[in-house]
């Protein structure tokens, strides 16, 4: 496996000597063509980045600047027309690198006829997971997107917010190591938003990589290390949002609030060096995201009740950070060789077995083999023998031998 090693500053901020490049992309280019093959539209010209191991990348632009494109040619959906990419060291299309990929595209296609468990198990069952794994990890992300209370409900009858929340389940029940997610807050109210949001943070900080596509710039500055912007599709701006966001020519000083006499003094320092007309006084506000979360925090803590899809409030425990070691074989052995109880479990050879008391009538029933039971038929007395009647005409009309009952002769 050939692996690019790039020397930067990791997404933490600390500085390494190697950082692993999950993704590398050199010279994309995709040029869409008419029936007579002739050049219709460039989607991505001549595209260049790299992504890092446990970094949040996003990919910004207008309608039509490229970034749909990139993403099926990441996934190998779309083959470029020039140029170079490396997922994991291999091409897109290599078929064990896919296994490491999950995707929650822009418009969430799911079996509008299956409920959030059979989506989820569907899916599982596409990456060979076990029927114990498939249904651990189902409860958990269930609970994780907050759908416990419509686990019942096919997804056909859900609103748009909850299809983008069992979409994101699908998109993380292979545990993958390359989460790529397409507008993945749209639809979604503003709790959703932000466990999202949290949930992007927390799979960057166990070492996973994340693609951020989105058109809501608030939520790609809350979580992104690193952006990348379209437009015509080519790349117009790249690097970290500090880089990109800072104004070096203004300098912004907060404090907590200043006796009247303190803050002439400071003006009075500032205005002997800066123009007056220049300096801006106020109160630090927050944002609207933050105000509309705390009064929701406030409801929940009064015990208001929804219907709705609800707050998980936690990551699901095999995507979290110390799921590998419950999964290690240590730990297994551990858990296998201990009861309930903490005490070392018995040998089953040396374990009492409780045999229950059987009926000898009904175990020789059960020994016999299946077979259908006969119909029975109950006859009114009345009816009798209207039937005897009856069956003697059909016989009649059957036996060739019969006198004829009609002729008269």
């Amino acid at each position: 496996m050939v692996t690019s090693v790039t020397s930067a500053q990791d997404p933490a901020g600390a500085s390494s000597a190697t950082i692993e490049n999950v993704i590398s992309v050199k010279g994309l280019t995709k040029v869409f063509k008419d029936f007579w093959g002739r050049s219709k539209a460039k989607a991505v010209n001549n595209v260049n980045f790299e992504v890092r191991r446990g970094e949040v990348f996003g990919l910004l632009g207008p309608n039509g600047s490229g970034k749909s494109t990139t993403i099926k040619m990441l996934l190998g959906l779309l083959y470029p027309t020039k140029g170079h990419i490396e997922v994991f060291g291999h091409s897109p299309r290599h078929v064990a690198t896919k296994s490491r990929i999950g995707y929650l595209p822009e418009e969430s296609y799911l079996y509008k006829y299956l409920d959030s468990a059979e989506t989820l198990d569907f899916f599982g069952n596409l990456f060979n997971l076990n029927k114990l794994e498939r249904k651990k990890r189902i409860e958990q992300l269930i609970d994780m997107v907050g759908l416990k209370n419509a686990t019942s409900r096919q997804v056909g009858e859900f609103s748009k917010g909850m299809q983008r929340r069992i979409g994101l389940a699908q998109a993380l029940i292979n545990d993958p190591d390359l989460v790529i997610l397409d507008e993945p807050t749209s639809g979604l109210d503003p709790i959703g938003c932000r466990e999202i949001k949290d949930l992007i943070k927390a799979l960057a900080k166990r070492g996973k990589t994340v693609i951020l596509s989105s058109h809501l710039l608030s939520d790609v500055e809350d979580v992104c290390d690193r952006v990348v912007i379209y437009y015509g599709g080519r790349v117009q701006a790249m690097g970290t949002l500090k880089e990109l966001l800072m104004t070096p020519d203004v300098t912004r000083i907060t404090t907590p609030v200043l006796p009247r006499e303190t803050m002439e003094r400071v003006l009075e320092m500032v205005r002997h060096d800066v123009d007056e007309a220049k300096i801006s006084i106020d109160n630090p506000t927050q944002n609207l995201e933050s105000y509309f979360l705390g009064v929701v925090e406030k409801a929940r803590q009064e015990e208001a009740t929804t219907s709705g899809a609800v707050s998980g409030n936690r990551v699901a425990a095999y995507l979290a950070a110390d799921a590998e070691q419950e999964q290690s074989p240590d730990k297994i052995l551990d858990r296998l060789t201990k009861s309930d109880s903490g005490q070392e479990a018995l040998n089953p050879s040396q374990q009492p077995v409780a045999v229950p008391d059987v009926d000898e009538a009904k175990l020789d029933q059960l020994a016999q083999p299946d077979t259908p039971a006969e119909p029975k038929v109950e006859i009114a007395p009345n009816q009798e023998a209207k039937m005897e009647e009856a069956n003697e005409k059909l016989s009649s009309l059957l036996d060739p031998s019969a006198p004829d009952q009609g002729d008269d002769k």
